[in-house]
């Protein structure tokens, strides 16, 4: 049996979740491409995986986009190597990223008003641009 997929320090998915098909790359490559198929596409079914806690199942929904199939399905095609075990690693490169990037909570933002500091500066900047301008205008114009 294949050791677990390490996703977080307590999240890991086992490969047996994973299911890679095989199909022949478009692009260059000469003859080679039309007889090899090294082009890998990994399918992770997201929405029925028991490795995966509910809300990072949203996060990772959202970053997923348009690889997210209607029945919560993570389509991955890796086709930019020749090589077909360099495509694999690729692909379960990118899906192990995209899982990563789901596992991190978003800190919540939290409203604050600007200091008495701040306002001061905006409001001394705004006086010395708008100097600026009016020293650039012709005499004629100030009066």
């Amino acid at each position: 049996m294949a050791d677990p997929i390490q996703i977080t320090r307590s999240i890991s998915i086992d490969p047996s979740e994973i299911e890679e098909t095989f199909v022949r790359a478009s692009g260059p490559g000469g003859q080679n491409v039309n007889k090899v198929s090294s082009a890998v596409q990994l399918r992770f079914d997201l929405a029925n995986s028991p490795s995966i806690p509910e809300p990072m199942k949203r996060r990772v929904a959202v970053l997923a986009g348009k690889r997210l199939t209607k029945q919560g399905v993570i389509v991955i095609t890796a086709n930019s190597h020749r090589d077909q075990p360099m495509n694999r690693a690729d692909a379960l490169e990118r899906l192990v990223g995209l899982l990563v990037a789901g596992a991190h909570v978003p800190k919540a933002r939290i409203a604050t008003r600007p200091t008495m500091g701040s306002k001061q500066r905006r409001l001394e900047a705004k006086s010395v641009r708008s100097e600026v301008k009016r020293m650039r205008s012709s005499p004629s114009d100030t009066q």
